[in-house]
């Protein structure tokens, strides 16, 4: 048996093409699997960065809202009356201030959960800081309603006593009124003894009285003022009034107003001193200028105060047969 060597085919080099190509593959499929992955991770960091942010500004603007609102009761105290805003100005100032901190930090453009906690807290005591001045206000407003009603009631008094002051001033003015109008019919004079005398006056001088007209010079009145406690001592202005046998007053002096028949002629005024509770004589003449006095009664009035005090009358007769 022969031996045939047997002769080996030349061995082809090895492809490696496929591996490097599988590696790649799977180099690529890794690093995009790691690119998905990190942007899946990115993707869930940003969306809780936004979440935090949303959650940041949710609670920036819940407590913005909850900061206006307090403001908004504040200012809805801005029309309380001067006195209460001064009674409560010091308790102002520390709202104030506390409003001003609140906002510098709710203005801030980055502001942290602390901050954010801190401003939460502070409007919670600004919140109670109006409450305390409200309540205040409320009671400031309580007593100054009272103290409207007791004005009230004290003008109503204050009026009711002026009413009452003036029923009893007018009671007093007409109290007074009828007092000085007593005192003054009291304080008129009356007159009495009333006397009156045809003179007969000589070409001596001598005087002697008469009855009859053609004898008759003058005519003389003569009475007594009586005694009065109540007209003051003084000047008493007295009014003569003669009226002759025709009815007519005898040379008009004048006119007087009296109280029981207005306007009337007299003959003479006289002025007479007075003295308070004494009797006073008073007498005067009365002569006729270019006449002569004709017979018929001559009466005499006498008045004071506008009031008739006195009255007499005289007749002169016609002469004898005689001329006696």
């Amino acid at each position: 048996m022969s031996y045939t060597p047997s002769v080996s085919p030349k061995q082809q080099p090895k492809d490696n093409r496929n591996t490097i190509y599988g590696i790649l593959v799977l180099a690529l499929i890794a690093s995009w699997g790691y690119i998905l992955y990190d942007k899946r991770n990115a993707k869930e960091i940003i969306t809780q960065k936004e979440g935090q942010i949303v959650s940041a500004t949710t609670a920036k603007d819940s407590i913005q809202n909850e900061f206006n609102m307090a403001t908004a009761r504040l200012d809805s105290l801005v029309g309380v009356n001067t006195q209460i805003q001064g009674a409560l100005a010091s308790k102002n100032e520390e709202i104030l201030a506390a409003k001003a901190s609140i906002k510098s930090i709710l203005n801030k453009a980055d502001v942290s959960k602390a901050e954010l906690a801190k401003a939460k807290k502070m409007i919670a005591d600004l919140n109670g800081k109006i409450d305390g001045y409200i309540a205040e206000i409320e009671k400031l407003k309580g007593e100054n309603k009272e103290l409207t009603v007791q004005n009230t009631q004290l003008s109503a008094d204050k009026a009711q006593l002026a009413n009452e002051k003036e029923k009893v001033e007018q009671n007093l003015s007409a109290t007074e009124a009828a007092k000085k109008n007593v005192e003054d019919i009291a304080s008129t004079l009356h007159a009495s003894n009333i006397a009156i005398a045809a003179v007969d006056v000589k070409s001596n001088g001598k005087q002697k009285e008469t009855t009859t007209a053609k004898k008759a010079d003058l005519l003389r009145f003569s009475f007594d003022l009586d005694e009065n406690r109540i007209a003051p001592t003084g000047v008493k202005t007295l009014y003569i009034c003669v009226v002759g046998p025709d009815g007519n007053p005898l040379t008009k002096g004048g006119t007087l107003n009296t109280r029981e028949s207005g306007e009337k002629a007299y003959t003479n005024k006289l002025d007479i001193n007075y003295e308070q509770g004494k009797k006073i004589p008073v007498s005067f003449d009365y002569k006729q200028e270019g006449a002569k006095f004709v017979t018929g009664n001559y009466k005499v009035e006498i008045y004071n105060n506008g009031f008739k005090i006195g009255e007499a009358t005289k007749t002169l007769k016609k002469s004898s047969f005689l001329g006696l």
